[in-house]
């Protein structure tokens, strides 16, 4: 009795996993490459772990705040130069 096929096919059936093997291990490659580069994007952007951007001060508002610290001004020589800057 002849077997059409039988045993041929079951030869290369080793050929279909490593093949299988292969293709899983593209997928898995792909995606973790994927997510590497969207967390380094994220990290030299500097934006890991930030929920909002820290507020802007203008440099006139930085000077102001450094004579504050240092005790050139009063609370209310402060105050008067923060709505003079518009900022009080």
């Amino acid at each position: 009795m002849m077997m059409w096929g039988y045993g041929f096919n079951m030869g290369w059936m080793w050929l279909m996993w490593a093949l299988a093997l292969v293709i899983v291990g593209l997928i898995v490659f792909v995606v973790v490459w994927a997510v590497n580069g969207a967390a380094r994007r994220e990290a030299s952007s500097g934006r890991i772990g930030q929920l909002h951007d820290p507020p802007v001060r203008s440099t006139s508002r930085q000077i102001l705040d450094e004579r504050y610290a240092r005790g050139e001004l009063t609370a209310d020589e402060y105050r008067e130069h923060l709505t003079v800057l518009g900022e009080g």
